[in-house]
């Protein structure tokens, strides 16, 4: 057989030298024969083994079968049917075919590059911190992140909250547009239960929100992280750069520091679109629509009456209510900061206080706890009845002597 060298040699000769393969014949020293087989031959010669039969052959009717009825059914199994049918061979042998064959019965998903026009999309999702927030009393809680991130620039802003209920979860929102600065056109989200109803139609808080702010909306079909893989990404830069090494005193001490390296994320240059992420918001936020003056209410409300031990609860905490408005209704509202109630009919003040995060405490207003004592001072303070005097004279005259 010819080596390459020699094959490119003949061929060499009749194509550039011209010589008649009876010349070619007498210089090389091999036969006519071969010289004419190097001439018709286009490709180099390479030497080829002769394959081998496998143990697998018999078998792969069975398995384009199994693969045809299942496309998802595990190697091992199918291992357990053809070994039922005779097979003996190894489980590596088998295991790179059903490899190379599963594409067939099932193809791969597929994606396409997503450009991001500016404007367009902002992206919402929530990040569970690995570590419980310190909310004081020397407590710590489970928090939750609503992250942020514009399509077009790739900025990025978080709000921590303590709860997946749609009134954290829309100040978490507003937090994060605050920061962004403007309005896109449509807001992303996955289901998330305070957003999605089912069959991807929105919760009506979620609308009304929405409707209020005048963005539209996207809910991602199920499992379909990769469409919002902008947050998924930014999601391990969370867990790899922001989290380690870092301590944080109470919730806003995590918010201050979140704002900051947020702050100094967006100064950076973005990996992907290779260009500064302030930069490119400036550009974003000229063609945003700029937000409301005023943003949607996201604090709870709620009503009741005060009872006779004035005090409400929330979230295992009791805080004080004004003992006065006993049997009272009182409109109850509840931010992130702070918890007050007013009387519905006089519109006198039930109480203020700072919300507390931490769990199974009583709060009381010192102005609540004096209006208290000296209500129960009136209750135990005798009070002066009347008694009518007679003379001893006229019982004298009832009773006989």
């Amino acid at each position: 057989m010819l080596d390459v060298e020699r094959w490119a040699e003949i061929r060499r000769m009749k194509y550039v030298e011209s010589l008649s393969i009876g010349e070619i014949v007498r210089r090389t020293g091999h036969g006519r024969n071969t010289v004419r087989r190097a001439l018709r031959r286009d490709a180099p010669p390479a030497y080829r083994r002769p394959k081998r039969p496998s143990k697998l052959d018999p078998h792969r009717p069975r398995i384009h079968e199994l693969l045809k009825d299942d496309p998802e059914i595990p190697a091992s199994v199918i291992r357990e049917r053809i070994t039922e049918d005779g097979y003996a061979g190894s489980k590596t042998i088998l295991d790179d075919y059903v490899r190379e064959l599963r594409p067939v019965f099932r193809p791969p998903r597929t994606y396409q590059r997503t450009i991001y026009r500016p404007a367009e999309l902002c992206q919402f999702d929530l990040w569970e911190p690995k570590a419980e927030i310190p909310v004081g009393h020397g407590q710590s809680r489970r928090g939750y992140v609503v992250t942020a991130e514009l399509g077009y620039s790739r900025a990025l802003a978080g709000a921590l909250v303590f709860s997946k209920e749609f009134c954290d979860i829309a100040f978490g929102m507003a937090r994060c547009l605050t920061r962004l600065g403007a309005l896109p056109a449509k807001l992303v989200w996955d289901r998330e239960g305070a957003i999605h109803s089912g069959g991807g139609r929105p919760t009506v808080a979620f609308a009304g929100f929405c409707g209020q702010l005048r963005v539209g909306w996207i809910i991602l079909e199920a499992r379909d992280p990769e469409a919002k893989g902008l947050l998924e990404r930014s999601h391990r830069f969370l867990r790899s750069n922001f989290e380690p090494g870092r301590s944080f005193a109470n919730e806003l001490d995590y918010q201050l520091q979140l704002d900051q390296w947020c702050d100094k994320i967006n100064a950076r240059v973005h990996r992907t679109t290779r260009a500064v992420v302030s930069e490119r918001l400036e550009q974003e936020r000229a063609l945003m629509r700029p937000l409301p003056a005023v943003l949607p209410e996201t604090d709870r409300r709620f009503v009741i009456r005060v009872p006779a031990q004035p005090y409400l609860r929330l979230d295992t905490n009791d805080y004080s209510l004004d003992p006065r408005l006993a049997g009272r209704r009182v409109e109850t509202r509840v931010s992130q900061t702070e918890i007050v109630a007013v009387a519905l009919d006089t519109g006198e003040l039930a109480c203020r206080h700072r919300r507390s995060f931490a769990r199974h405490l009583t709060f009381t207003d010192p102005a609540h706890q004096a209006e208290l004592e000296r209500l129960r001072g009136e209750r135990r303070r005798p009070r002066e009845v009347d008694v009518e005097l007679r003379p001893l004279s006229r019982y004298d005259a009832l009773i006989p002597a």
